[in-house]
């Protein structure tokens, strides 16, 4: 492994600069990844900062002004970059380095105490921070884009029926607005989840210091105020220690992932040859090269596929902070944050992709009539009708109505022509009398009143369906407002220049 040079003007400590390898390999994309996407929160931090100096006294008003615009010069023209040598390709001394340089040219000469009385841990813990929100944000908006779509095609088939599997068997009638609305109940619980995380971690590291806080008075509600958090962090350790709240995020965007792939599954199914309960445009839809009766929906798959990807993100922050002393490792803090930005990217193009199907998915309205029609949906209402009406114990009343649907059809009967008297002889073996006509016996097996018959909130019955998508709508109105008050916060300016 080569050795790096000697190195004077950032330490005391060691003689040496990084090697060329762990240059390579660690330090240069480190400095890359964080010139990406850290860059403007740094420059932000280091603005905030250089006014307190000057509240403090360190700085006098004019250097402090030099330094602001040298920092909104820095970040226009990312005019530095990883040098082993000079800065060992670490960004915060990179910058340091170009503003102390240029300062000293301009004769600036209290800006040589610049950059007294802090560490790089909690500037950044901070960055970090700020990078989160702002993906947070990103994600929410993706979600809730998901979700109006799923509003509007829920609406819209409210009321058109549709088989509902159990253990893949034909189990119950419900509509396509009733499924689809599951799926936008599940992405409201995921945002109003997402949104209470924002809230939790929206705490300010800065001027927690290495980890035990910092020896200048430093405003610290006012850093915070400045840099769009909603309170300072409360104990130093945690503010540079803790970075639970990756794990916050990723846990849950892993669990809609999980969410994400069921519905994905069921799609995939329903698009198949043995359902064919949707179709999608041919813009969204593949071929096989060798079997040309195909068309297939690549689409629906590499969603699922990528579902994988966000659990398998979570996984690695997870491993990568477990037994990691509290008190603090920051390159292992650094490499366990390599995947959130690949975390929030899947996150997003999984939810984009997801928005474009449901946007162009079409139900075949024909196809789904048929099989409701066909099969026995109405075994759940037969039951309670004995139940009700003939008083026969309930256990009871659904082996009956087992052994009713099992007898038409062996003699091949439709759920629609249910003969009352092949349901008397069946009662009458068992002892039991009734007097249910066959008006009676289609009603329960009808596809009206498999939807219709539910009176309970949340059930499939269209009114309930309608009802909930208004709630849902309406959450989703303050979830919008909510992100607004939030981005309001955050792009504020600091003041700085006014």
């Amino acid at each position: 492994m080569e050795i790096g040079h000697e190195t004077k003007n950032l330490t005391g400590r060691i003689r040496e600069s990084p090697s060329a390898l762990v240059n390579e390999l660690v330090l240069r994309p480190q400095f890359e990844y964080e010139l990406q996407y850290l860059l403007p929160y740094y420059i932000r931090i280091e603005q905030v900062m250089a006014r307190e100096y000057a509240r403090l006294g360190v700085l006098s008003e004019k250097d402090m002004f030099a330094i602001v615009r040298l920092l909104e010069e820095i970040e226009q023209k990312r005019s530095i970059g990883a040098d082993p040598e000079s800065n060992m390709s670490d960004i915060l001394f990179a910058l340091e380095q170009c503003v102390q340089s240029r300062m000293s040219r301009m004769h600036q000469s209290s800006s040589e105490l610049w950059h007294m009385d802090r560490s790089r841990n909690d500037v950044q813990a901070t960055a970090q921070l700020m990078f989160a929100r702002d993906a947070l944000i990103r994600v929410t908006e993706h979600l809730l884009d998901f979700t109006e779509a799923l509003h509007f095609l829920a609406r819209n088939t409210a009321d058109l029926p549709m088989p509902g599997y159990t253990h893949y068997q034909p189990a119950q009638i419900i509509t396509a607005g009733f499924y689809i609305s599951a799926m936008s109940e599940q992405l409201g619980r995921t945002i109003r989840r997402l949104l209470a995380v924002f809230d939790d971690i929206d705490e300010c590291p800065l001027g927690s210091g290495a980890m035990a806080g910092l020896e200048l008075a430093w405003d610290r509600t006012c850093l915070a105020q400045q840099l769009g958090f909603s309170r300072p962090g409360r104990h130093a350790l945690s503010g540079v220690a803790s970075k639970e709240w990756m794990l916050h995020i990723a846990a849950e965007l892993s669990t809609l992932g999980v969410a994400l792939s069921r519905f994905a599954t069921d799609f995939i199914s329903w698009g198949s040859s043995g359902y064919h309960f949707i179709d999608l445009p041919d813009s969204l839809s593949g071929i096989s090269s060798a079997m040309p009766q195909k068309k297939n929906f690549p689409i629906l798959e590499r969603i699922r596929g990528k579902t994988a990807h966000i659990s398998a993100y979570y996984t690695d922050f997870v491993m990568i902070q477990r037994n990691t002393p509290y008190t603090n490792l920051v390159e292992t803090a650094k490499e366990g944050g390599r995947h959130f930005q690949d975390l929030i990217d899947a996150t997003c193009h999984t939810a984009a992709l997801f928005t474009t199907v449901i946007r162009q998915l079409n139900f075949k309205d024909e196809r789904l009539l048929g099989i409701c029609t066909q099969e026995f949906f109405g075994g759940f209402s037969l039951a309670n009708l004995l139940a009700l009406r003939a008083n026969i114990p309930y256990r009871t009343a659904q082996v009956l109505a087992g052994r009713y649907i099992v007898a038409m059809l062996n003699d091949k009967k439709l759920p629609q022509e249910a003969p009352a008297p092949l349901l008397q002889e069946i009662c009458s073996e068992a002892g039991y009398s009734i007097d249910i006509g066959e008006s009676e016996l289609r009603i329960a097996f009808s596809i009206d009143h498999s939807l219709w018959g539910k009176c309970t909130t949340g059930s499939v019955r269209p009114s309930e369906v309608l009802s909930l998508l208004d709630e849902q709508v309406k959450e989703c109105f303050s979830h919008k407002e909510r992100l607004q008050a939030y981005k309001r916060r955050i792009g504020r300016k600091s003041g700085l220049h006014e």
